[in-house]
């Protein structure tokens, strides 16, 4: 932990109430017509705080968090990651590509140990996302390793595609799935055996997160190891049975199936097997990493623990070291706020629903799981409903903001965090009116906090991690299509001061991201922000 303290500033006067960032998940400044879930909304206090003159965009994608270019659309994790570190790191997509293209990703142990299971006999099987979406995965990368393993001669290969429908389009499984098959029935000679097991719609099968939903792992498991699940003699099979059962149902949400022949199941999972789990983003990756490598394991029943090598694309949890084995060093990120603001002895409170809990923890963290100093920190979770979010728009933001009127009112603490995810995760769904009513959520929730900043005499920052709900809908030759991905718009940096002690004036930082937010709070808190820490958006001074 960094053990120096920020270093005050001199002649600022300190508040007698708090700092409160609100993350507003999934808002962007988007283009302001009927597409807009954020413009069409009812959300009159968010206008009025849009006229604030405390107010800028700021960039949330592509290189400002991290990842290798401006089309690349930024993501809770990168996000927060860039929110608490108060720099921009090499993230996910950008460091696999770096490894894949140098060659290191071959060279390394655990691709050596995944090769070795495959020449001695065993399948080496690999489970991930296939889209191009670049949030959690990328289908390249994917290709890059099915190559790897016919230059290394290993002769079995099985792919438990996971179907995306959300950083890509709502129904584009054919578009990656198709090739693939086209793909690995090209790769299928000399004998060579390469095809798709198994596999299922993201939300429903292997990808839960934050111990949200376990059976959702559960369904995975009994897929991809087991060969249990609906049969289909293809991938491709299984999704368009499944889009004429069900014209209305979209890839996220597509129930698990198995690739079956003449013998059964073609690609179960079994001793003396290698696994890769090829996902670059960790939040969706540590629940089926630890049903595979966890001996003592009670989260669902996995009826066999198949004896196998497994490997993340990249470790998933630094502290809790899951999975052991990776094929790509993950970004090492030290010396976040959260770290400086400890050794300073300053107290925080960190809350959201389980969707997004992990973010203000464990990616504001710098990927570290777990308290920095427990007697100045305090992390509280509400449970999320388990169930589709356009049915239940708004989520836990109420219980959220309770919490955080209390934890306001209550004096003890002078650093307060919180997500409130109903912009992304209602803005995944597509379903335009619950958009809106999960916008009018967030707004009605920031009237509420607000107002007890005020009381308190604190200062509220309101901002964003991406956009996702300010595009509902895109438009072609007349024909709408729902937009479920995020996006690339700048999202919304609000500072409302409610202490009136000290004159805060916008710095005219230029090209202005998430990575300057850190040490604006620091500012804002009275303290010159850690060297290296991109610069402050705003300038304290006495008045």
């Amino acid at each position: 932990m960094i053990k120096t303290p920020l270093a005050p500033l001199p002649g600022v006067q300190s508040c007698p109430g708090p700092v409160v960032l609100v993350i507003m998940d999934g808002v962007g400044l988007g283009p302001r017509d009927a597409s807009d879930g954020v413009f069409v909304s009812y959300t009159p206090i968010l206008d009025a705080l849009l006229e604030e003159p405390l107010m800028l965009p700021l960039k949330a994608h592509g290189t400002a968090v991290g990842l290798p270019s401006e089309d690349d659309m930024g993501n809770s994790e990168v996000g927060h990651n860039a929110l608490g570190a108060g720099r921009v790191f090499s993230q996910g997509a950008r460091l696999v590509n770096e490894a894949i293209a140098s060659g290191r990703v071959f060279e390394g142990e655990a691709w050596g140990r995944v090769i070795q299971s495959g020449l001695d006999g065993g399948t080496v099987h690999f489970i991930g996302m296939v889209s191009d979406g670049n949030v959690h995965s990328h289908i390249d990368q994917l290709r890059a390793l099915l190559d790897g393993c016919v230059r290394a001669g290993v002769r079995r290969v099985r792919v438990h595609a996971l179907l995306d429908g959300r950083d890509v389009d709502q129904r584009s499984a054919p578009r990656y799935v198709e090739p693939l098959e086209s793909r690995l029935a090209g790769l299928s000679t000399d004998g060579r055996d390469y095809r798709i097991a198994s596999g299922g719609g993201r939300m429903v099968t292997t990808m839960d997160r934050y111990n949200a939903n376990w059976k959702v792992v559960e369904k995975g498991w009994q897929a991809h190891v087991l060969g249990q699940g609906r049969p289909f003699a293809s991938a491709s099979e299984a999704i368009s049975t499944y889009y004429r059962e069900n014209p209305k149902i979209t890839d996220q949400y597509m129930d698990s199936f198995v690739v079956v022949d003449s013998d059964g199941p073609v690609g179960t999972i079994e001793d003396g097997d290698a696994v890769v789990f090829f996902n670059f983003r960790g939040d969706r990756a540590i629940e089926i990493s630890r049903a595979f490598e966890e001996a003592d394991f009670s989260e669902f029943d996995r009826v066999r623990r198949p004896d196998v090598f497994y490997a993340g694309m990249m470790q998933y949890d630094g502290d809790a070291l899951i999975p052991k084995n990776f094929l790509v060093e993950p970004p090492t990120i030290t010396g976040t706020v959260s770290e400086h603001l400890c050794a300073t002895g300053i107290t925080s409170f960190a809350i959201s629903e389980t969707q997004k809990f992990g973010h203000v923890t464990y990616f504001w963290n710098g990927n570290k799981s777990g308290y920095i100093d427990k007697k100045l920190e305090a992390y509280e979770e509400i449970p999320s409903d388990r169930i589709a979010f356009d049915l239940r728009p708004w989520m836990k933001a109420a219980e959220i903001t309770d919490r955080v009127v209390e934890v306001i009112a209550q004096g003890s603490r002078r650093f307060i965090r919180l997500n409130l995810a109903n912009g992304d995760m209602v803005g995944h769904t597509g379903v335009e009116p619950a958009v809106r009513i999960a916008v009018a959520t967030v707004d009605t929730c920031l009237e509420r906090i607000l107002d007890a900043v005020a009381q308190a005499g604190g200062i509220a920052v309101v901002t964003a991690d991406h956009g996702n709900a300010d595009c509902m809908w895109t438009e072609k030759n007349g024909n709408r299509s729902p937009m479920v991905a995020h996006t690339l718009s700048p999202v919304p940096f609000i500072v409302k001061d409610f202490c009136g002690r000290n004159a805060i004036q916008l710095a005219h930082v230029p090209e202005p991201g998430l990575a300057n937010v850190a040490a604006t709070l620091c500012t804002l808190l009275g303290h010159v922000p850690p060297e290296g820490y991109e610069p402050s958006l705003v300038t304290v001074t006495t008045k």
